[in-house]
């Protein structure tokens, strides 16, 4: 099967299935390829055991870390990505991170484009994803030009509580910009009409009914009803990108069709948003005479500087019930920069959502892992959950390669940056400690932390930085290759730098710019076609 288009573009998370759609109001006839299928909506979408005990969701797909160690990383292969399963947190990086920041294990380097450069398309990217939230309430946040479109999730009780005490210790709490499609009345209760009903199972779930602003939910069903010059493939995995006699462009890509058919796409522009793992392999696995160490590589970087944060979920106790459904609410700044205490970064804080008896289970150290079902689910009502997140730096030998046998090897350096996390977990320990969480009925002065391993792979940044100088980067700065005069990657493989906060909002709105770019590149039909599907496609169910 052979099929023309115009832009081709791989993967439907965040950063591809924005440039699909902003692509598309040009008229041009526009593909996205996604190798899963629509995720099904059913019981065990809300199911903690299925999600996080069975592992339901997650790609069956096995990877081979720096030792030659094999495991299964948290990827998911459905119509939007990893965002279907993601806490919709959607946050701007601070306008420090797009210049040089210094850590004690190295330098996070400058981007070629400053946080003002940025900033119009972060307002485009938070309006799209739904996003609720007040800016002004961070003061280390930088300045917007326009208000969130929706107000902020309002904090439960208990939650406000927190905020409250927060606030007296000193520090500077604000509501967590949070992707959801809700409508809330005067008490913050979601109204009759509302999509999101304020459940607990936002963080890590599927949502069930539509409400969260995954990529399938808030741009690609509403591309595909406004655009019927994008196409949709799904179970269309591709397998290596096609090189022109000159070298110089990717005409096509090889593919196995849903039928397990080997087939071949053309267009004129190749998009590649396959998250920065995936496409980073799929560069590599594209070698040819040309390019024998991997398509867009000849700067040898295609797969390097691999980032992914320094995570840690800390759950806090206390005599004290924490009765909030919809826990996920607060944020804070207050140890991102340099401090009295420390003169580097230590990283942001976060709410997660709601832990229960699997999820308590499951982040318990080895001590308590034996113990049944009953005791987590009731240390479970006495906890708040947290995020603490901080930035490791980009390294050489953070990599992703492939083996002999064409497997990925995704080697994560130890210890990259980590005494920023350490500091930033009893700093904030302290503070909470201040607030009276450090007792249970079952456990006495303890905090259940669990970091997070090569496995975790939500934050996936890094493996085809753009820049200005074609020896010391993979992309220009409208994300081209340099190496090729029409590939472009638009997924976290950019990013120089990673920063301290989710980095989806930054992969978004960097999306939309370079979609700007190749819109205005291949200019607009003003009287599009409609109707231009070819066979294979696959309905929206």
């Amino acid at each position: 099967m052979t099929d023309h288009y115009d832009v081709l573009v791989i993967g439907s998370g965040p950063g591809g299935a924005t440039t699909a759609a902003r692509v598309a109001e040009t008229g041009k006839r526009v593909l996205l390829l996604e190798r899963g299928d629509f995720l099904p909506r059913e019981r065990d979408n809300w199911d903690s055991r299925a999600v996080f005990g069975d592992a339901k969701y997650t790609a069956d797909e096995t990877f081979y870390d720096l030792r030659d160690r094999p495991f299964r990383p948290e990827l998911h292969y459905y119509v939007g990505g990893n965002s279907k399963v993601y806490g919709a947190a959607l946050f701007r990086l601070l306008p420090s991170d797009f210049g040089e920041v210094q850590h004690p294990d190295g330098v996070a380097p400058a981007w070629p484009l400053s946080y003002a450069d940025m900033e119009p398309y972060y307002v485009r990217a938070e309006h799209l994803f739904w996003v609720h939230g007040q800016h002004g309430e961070d003061p280390f946040a930088g300045p917007s030009s326009r208000h969130y479109k929706y107000p902020p999730v309002q904090h439960e009780p208990r939650i406000q509580q927190l905020s409250d005490g927060l606030a007296e210790l000193g520090l500077h709490p604000f509501h967590l910009p949070l992707g959801v499609q809700l409508t809330q009345d005067a008490d913050g209760r979601a109204t009759p009409d509302s999509p999101c009903i304020r459940c607990d199972r936002v963080d890590g779930f599927p949502c069930l009914v539509g409400a969260k602003a995954d990529a399938e939910r808030a741009v690609i069903r509403p591309a595909l009803a406004a655009h019927p010059n994008l196409t949709l493939m799904t179970r269309t995995t591709v397998q290596r990108l096609l090189t022109d006699p000159g070298g110089r462009a990717v005409p096509g890509v090889a593919v196995t069709l849903p039928d397990g058919s080997p087939g071949t796409f053309t267009a004129d522009i190749v998009v590649l948003s396959a998250w920065a793992i995936l496409s980073a392999a799929l560069l590599l696995k594209s070698a040819n005479d040309k390019y024998p160490r991997g398509l867009a590589n000849s700067s040898d970087l295609v797969g390097r500087n691999y980032m992914r944060h320094n995570n840690l979920a800390l759950i806090a106790f206390s005599r004290e019930p924490n009765p909030t459904v919809f826990q996920k609410t607060l944020a804070l700044n207050d140890f991102y920069g340099p401090g009295e205490g420390w003169p580097y970064p230590m990283g942001h804080i976060q709410m997660l959502g709601k832990s229960d008896d699997w999820q308590i289970k499951g982040a318990a150290p080895r001590g308590l892992g034996w113990a049944p079902s009953v005791p987590y689910g009731e240390v479970a009502k006495h906890s708040i959950d947290f995020w603490l997140s901080s930035e490791d730096i980009p390294l050489p030998g953070s990599r992703v390669t492939l083996r002999r046998d064409g497997a990925i090897r995704l080697a994560v350096q130890p210890d990259n940056n980590t005494e920023g996390l350490t500091r930033l977990r009893r700093a904030f320990q302290d503070a909470l400690g201040k607030l009276g969480m450090v007792e249970t009925a079952f456990v006495r002065s303890l905090y259940l932390h669990k970091a997070f391993d090569h496995a975790a792979t939500a934050h996936q940044a890094g493996t085809a930085r753009f820049g200005t100088d074609p020896s010391a980067s993979v992309l220009d700065v409208h994300c081209q290759a340099h190496d090729l005069d029409n590939l472009y990657v638009v997924d976290g493989s950019f990013m120089p730098s990673i920063g301290a906060v989710n980095p989806t909002l930054t992969i978004i709105a960097n999306a939309l710019r370079v979609g700007d770019h190749i819109a205005e590149r291949i200019g607009a039909i003003r009287h599009p076609q409609p109707g231009i599907v070819p066979a294979q496609s696959s309905p929206v169910p």
